[in-house]
């Protein structure tokens, strides 16, 4: 049944599909859908407008008009379904992906190890397996204790010294905030953060808008777990410099 009632409308001129304001969703109305945001569902929006100050191009705001009344009920029952789909698509289906491994030291294992043309080696610090925050389970083994270094997706292909500057001695999660479900991940935190025990967080991201999101989302699910964990935030250029270094508690 429509109703007229307030509702949130986005301007899709000025929306740059950051994702910041996804998150900020309780009820998971809104998604990035073709690189902008989307209310999924009328029924969805409970038109409090809690997203609107997480949006840094003024893109969304809230209007009244004539739309499908909220339904809690189908907001309960979209959750579940997407809580359920994510511990589906993280459960070990043969698929080496998702398969949990935790490395030797890299020294045991000389073959891995790169020349570059200089003549030097290049080592691989990574210490466990999988690395895509969607595919670690919130009880893998090498999140126990761990100081955690979360990375948006392309920090490895612009940072050079990854692996030796940040990578080394840390459990590595990845992921990208703009396109992968803020949700999800907010909630994955949350649980790893209650659970884990642990000691410290990095997050490292690029400093294209759409990358902010990435510290928020932690943050988020660091709010949730009622813990508190030392957090350091660390900003890359687009030409793979440190920008910026922010600590918290």
């Amino acid at each position: 049944m429509k109703v007229s009632r307030k509702i949130i409308e986005i301007d899709e001129e000025l929306c740059d599909g950051c994702g910041q304001c996804v998150p900020s969703c309780a009820e998971g109305a809104l998604e990035i859908v073709n690189g902008k945001a989307k209310v999924i569902a009328d029924k969805m929006c409970d038109g409090l407008g809690a997203c609107l100050g997480e949006c840094p191009s003024g893109a969304l705001r809230i209007i009244e008009r004539e739309a499908d009344e909220f339904d809690e009920e189908a907001v309960e029952a979209f959750l579940a379904q997407k809580e359920a789909a994510e511990e589906k698509q993280g459960i070990a289906c043969g698929c080496p992906s998702t398969q949990i491994q935790t490395f030797a030291p890299i020294e045991s294992h000389p073959e891995s190890h790169i020349s570059r043309s200089d003549g030097a080696k290049s080592e691989s610090v990574l210490s466990h397996w999988p690395v895509q925050i969607r595919l670690i389970p919130p009880k893998a083994p090498f999140l126990k204790g761990a100081d955690l270094l979360v990375l948006a997706d392309c920090v490895s292909v612009a940072y050079a010294n990854l692996h030796q500057g940040l990578m080394k001695g840390k459990v590595v999660m990845m992921g990208c905030p703009k396109f992968d479900d803020a949700q999800s991940y907010i909630d994955k935190f949350t649980e790893i953060f209650k659970t884990a025990g642990i000691n410290s967080i990095t997050t490292v991201y690029m400093e294209v808008p759409c990358c902010s999101g990435l510290p928020m989302i932690v943050k988020k699910g660091l709010e949730a777990s009622g813990q508190t964990i030392l957090m350091e935030d660390i900003v890359i250029s687009t030409r793979g410099k440190v920008l910026d270094q922010i600590r918290s508690m």
